[in-house]
């Protein structure tokens, strides 16, 4: 096996340009251990993302892999499809073949062929999406790039190819672009995607850079905003998560009171959690989604929960005043009653004299005389004569 492996690097590359399904060539470099392999005619169909080959004589298996990471079975032992290709990253396609008397042959090829120079690409590509709804790409200038070296990015889905060009640049302080910024994520779905960035020069060629991978996987979460209050019995934190790809989450909160060692809570689902006797503590949260992306903790909160004292009056206090006032308002209404009363008996209302001149009507300030009206406060009426009027 390690004078086949010795042959396949002594073996000279070639490069054959071969057309796609869509008509363009592609520049593949194959190379082959041995003439006398049984895999012929080794070429890449970018449009369905297949490796395929002819195969000469019998054979009992064939596998293939990229980058030798995880070999798969060939389908019908005439072709592999993967499900991403590569646009900038070199990678390396090996299929190996075992025939029916047992011996081993490897092809493969490296595709897509980098022009240019590769060192003049844009370096150290990341992308990560935080704050709910931004993605926000970063790289750094190519170490051998021309002086008049620009970038341009675009966002790709893997699966339709749909692009979107980049809305939003920062450049560096020579004005050639560093990142990338999309600020509403609201129209992309969670699916695989391909952020790529091209460059343009006089000079040279400047080969493509690119990062693959699900917008949920690359999602930064942050902490949960915690609201504390609390009495002498009890304190109830209350949070609130928010993410742009993920609803469940496990919450874990770190709790320490007064000099006592911190102590670890976890809630799953629940937004709230009940802290039964508080008095004085310090707690801070984060948020996990699965076992391997969390949020980073939150700032610790330093709750005082002293309002023993404070509670203890309220409590006593309020119904006290009320049944206070309530006894006030009964007074004085009785009061306000018997007062009047007694006015009444001191100062009876003094009746007034019916006219007998009038046309039989009644003033508003004269009172019907009875002389039949018997009481305490009756007194002698004495005769009265009519002399004349004046």
């Amino acid at each position: 096996m390690a004078l086949l492996w010795l042959a396949v690097f002594l073996t000279p590359a070639s490069c054959v340009l071969r057309p796609d399904q869509d008509g363009h060539q592609s520049q593949l470099q194959v190379l082959s251990a041995d003439p006398k392999s049984p895999i012929e005619n080794f070429r890449m169909q970018t449009r369905n993302k297949t490796l395929s080959w002819d195969v000469t004589g019998n054979v009992s298996n064939i596998e293939c892999s990229k980058n030798s990471n995880s070999p798969t079975k060939a389908q019908n032992n005439h072709s592999c499809k993967f499900y991403v290709l590569p646009k900038c990253e070199l990678s390396n396609y090996t299929v190996t073949v075992t025939t029916a008397n047992g011996e081993l042959f490897s092809t493969w090829m490296q595709y897509p062929v980098q022009e240019g120079r590769p060192a003049a690409a844009a370096r150290g590509l990341e992308c990560r999406v935080h704050d709910v709804d931004f993605l926000t790409c970063t790289w750094e200038v190519g170490t051998e790039a021309p002086g008049d070296v620009q970038y341009h990015a675009y966002l790709e889905a893997v699966k339709t190819e749909k692009q979107w060009e980049c809305p939003r640049y920062s450049a560096n302080e020579l004005g050639t672009y560093i990142q990338c910024q999309f600020k509403d994520l609201s129209a992309f779905a969670n699916v695989q995607y391909r952020f790529v960035v091209n460059g343009t020069s006089t000079e040279s060629r400047i080969p493509c850079s690119e990062f693959i991978a699900y917008l949920s996987h690359i999602e930064a979460l942050s902490p949960p905003n915690m609201t504390v209050s609390c009495n002498k019995s009890h304190s109830v934190m209350e949070w609130k998560m928010s993410s742009r790809f993920y609803n469940m989450f496990q919450y874990e909160l770190e709790i320490q009171k007064g000099t006592d060692r911190p102590y670890m809570l976890r809630e799953d689902s629940k937004t709230s959690f009940v802290l039964r006797n508080p008095g004085d503590y310090t707690v801070r949260i984060r948020a996990r989604v699965r076992f391997y992306q969390s949020s980073p903790w939150s700032a610790s909160q330093n709750v005082v929960c002293h309002q023993e004292e404070d509670a203890d009056l309220h409590f006593w206090l309020t119904p006290f005043v009320i049944a206070l006032v309530t006894l006030l308002v009964v007074g004085c209404a009785l009061f306000v009653c018997k007062r009047y009363s007694v006015l009444q008996k001191l100062f009876p209302p003094i009746p007034h004299m019916k006219d007998p001149l009038g046309n039989n009507t009644h003033s508003e300030r004269m009172l019907s005389w009875e002389s039949d009206r018997t009481g305490q406060e009756e007194c002698p009426v004495a005769k009265m004569q009519v002399l004349g009027e004046k």
